[in-house]
């Protein structure tokens, strides 16, 4: 496990993205936790959230897919 995945700011916070939204080129998408340090994930691509690939809280690995922007 490389981290946990959060989708919003803070717990009481509106998430990041949501299905449908646009996003363009370093939107941030989510926040990656990581041996206590916060690392925000930007969008490198310009699209649509087609799909969100995990949940708020889920362990990731390094490489796992979190998105699917078309």
């Amino acid at each position: 496990m490389v981290g946990s995945f959060y989708a919003a700011p803070a717990p009481n916070a509106k998430n990041f993205v949501t299905l449908g939204q646009s996003v363009k080129v370093g939107d941030t998408l989510c926040i990656i936790e990581a041996m206590k340090i916060m690392n925000p994930i930007k969008s490198e691509v310009t699209g649509t959230i087609v799909k969100i690939l995990v949940e708020n809280g889920d362990p990731v690995e390094y490489g796992q897919p979190l998105f699917i922007v078309g």
